[in-house]
């Protein structure tokens, strides 16, 4: 994984002491609440319903063991001993105190992480598909082209006040697990027939109060010119996009004012100035990143010890049903990814101990070269396990409470903090996540009903994309009291659609049922083979419509 250089450690060195001067003078009332706010946002730091909240940044999605190990350490010294991962593989502090902020950045600065822009109006943490560089259908290793569009974004003089915030996501791959379709930018790096890499950017997608899906602005970008292109994209959103209307500000706004044909136009007219100009990539400076990202020295699985594996898969129900569902084919042979659950009954969705983080550092180092993945589900990734030791981390796993072979099932559902902590949120995410993994635990349940995303949001910020759920869950305030409205068909795929709303929104102790009635209308109507969201696309809205509020 990258590794700061000089120039990078010392700008993120003085960024703290910058903070911690700002921070002193604002306890001592020398600065006042406005102008704190701007100050503490650009470095992660909320004012949340019950206490501050620090949003930490995990670049695209990457950890190594020791800096995981060290956000378990201030979880425990800092908040109240646990952190959350959140849908844009960051992680959130939830009770620090004000005064200790500046002391947890120079702790996070001591392992090469920060909490830059990770708020405010600004070019936010760029993410990725969690099995980049290893994932069998990958054409282009994304992780490289994050970086070099994250060295462009921090601190960038123009995009400190953009009309609202920003979010970019790449992908490299055939199958789209980064969600580029709903992202302010998207990108799709791609190879043509004569192997140069080149770049599908695509605009104006976004969840939110308005979602929508986004528009190809350029269908085939050379590599070399990504930053600049980026520069005039971001450019024209700077100038024309509304700051009258904090609701209307996001680009999916201007995007769709204008129309996908006339915003590339004056993205185009923009880029004119800037084409092969001094931010133009180099095969040299694309190189020196690509360094940072090579494979580790991976031993060789012997071909008896895979089929070993495959003899133990057989054998043995629970560890079938562990693979199946929790591991994930690896470009090399013996190897495998493994996504640890992080939804287990005792914690809410994303939540991780200090104990737990510290454990799971542990196993990274012994099972993965020291190296793991967020992903946007909210789970963690050991990206090179061999397989004839597979069966000994199923078993710490299991031990850690993290082996649930649920990944991708219902139980595997997204949820933001809801209004057990979130200020903005009109209600409650967590206790409805909590009621629907009780409800359908049952594991041949399940696997019976195939894949199924269910995710859940507190409020229209969608911060747990309930759009692009199969099934999602919004919060909802009417006249003091929470209510929940139910959507259903969203996809963040390769074929991205966003749901459609039922109908009347519900009372938190119906959500389960409501969901039982759901997926007895899909039982009743799907064909052989057929998943959720294919019987929706077939079937329509109707059918369940008629159930539910039958």
């Amino acid at each position: 994984m990258y590794r700061y250089d000089n120039h990078d450690q010392t700008l993120v060195d003085e960024r703290v002491a910058q903070f911690r001067d700002q921070m002193r003078r604002y306890l001592e009332g020398k600065i006042s609440d406005e102008e704190f706010l701007p100050l503490r946002v650009q470095n992660g730091l909320y004012i949340q319903r019950y206490a501050p909240m620090l949003r930490i940044a995990i670049p695209y999605g990457m950890l190594a063991s020791y800096q995981l190990r060290k956000l378990g350490e201030i979880a425990a010294r800092y908040d109240r001993g646990y952190g959350h991962f959140t849908t844009r593989t960051n992680l959130q502090l939830n009770w620090p105190k004000l005064e200790d902020v500046p002391d947890i950045l120079a702790d996070l600065a001591s392992v090469q992480m920060h909490a830059i822009q990770t708020s405010g109006n600004d070019i936010r943490n760029t993410t990725t598909d969690q099995f980049s560089g290893i994932a069998a259908d990958e054409d282009v290793d994304p992780r490289p082209w994050c970086e070099l569009v994250r060295q462009w974004s921090t601190f960038h003089p123009e995009f400190a006040y953009l009309p609202r915030k920003f979010k970019i996501a790449v992908t490299g791959a055939e199958e789209d697990r980064a969600a580029i379709q709903v992202h302010d930018v998207g990108l799709r790096l791609w190879r043509d027939e004569d192997g140069e890499v080149r770049v599908k950017v695509l605009a104006g997608g976004g969840l939110g109060r308005t979602p929508m899906i986004g528009g190809v602005v350029c269908e085939d970008l050379p590599w070399r010119h990504l930053l600049t292109y980026l520069e005039a994209l971001v450019r024209v959103y700077n100038q024309f996009g509304r700051r009258d209307n904090k609701f209307k500000a996001r680009i999916k706004i201007l995007v769709k004012a204008l129309g996908i044909d006339e915003f590339r136009r004056r993205v185009e007219e923009e880029w004119a100035h800037l084409k092969d100009g001094p931010q133009t990539l180099t095969e040299d400076a694309v190189s020196a990143v690509a360094e940072h990202f090579v494979d580790p020295p991976r031993r060789e699985v012997a071909e008896d010890a895979i089929e070993a594996y495959e003899r133990l898969r057989g054998e043995n129900r629970a560890f079938a049903r562990f693979v199946t569902n929790n591991v994930t084919d690896h470009k090399v042979a013996g190897y495998k990814a493994v996504t640890l659950s992080l939804k287990r009954h005792d914690h809410s969705p994303g939540d991780v101990t200090s104990e737990d983080m510290a454990a799971v550092a542990d196993l990274a180092d012994e099972f993965g070269y020291g190296e793991l993945r967020v992903t946007h589900e909210q789970n963690l990734v050991l990206t090179d396990v061999p397989v004839d030791r597979m069966e000994e981390l199923w078993q710490r796993l299991d031990a850690l409470g993290m082996a649930n072979p649920t990944v991708g099932t219902l139980a595997d559902l997204i949820c933001c903090p809801g209004g057990d902590y979130c200020s903005l949120a009109n209600a409650k995410s967590i206790p409805v996540a909590q009621a629907i993994q009780e409800r359908f635990e049952n594991l041949d349940f399940l696997y019976d009903l195939g894949p199924l995303e269910l995710n859940i949001s507190g409020c229209m910020n969608a911060c747990g994309h309930h759009h692009v759920g199969h099934i999602g869950i919004l919060g909802v305030d009417k006249k003091g009291e929470e209510y929940y409205q139910i959507s259903l068909g969203g996809s963040q795929g390769n074929e991205s659609s966003l749901g459609k709303i039922l109908g009347p929104s519900f009372y938190r102790e119906d959500v389960t049922d409501v969901i039982d009635k759901l997926l007895k209308v899909y039982i009743g109507q799907r064909n052989p083979d057929e998943t959720f969201l294919d019987t929706y696309r077939r079937i329509g809205l109707k059918p369940f419509k008629e159930q539910v509020y039958a």
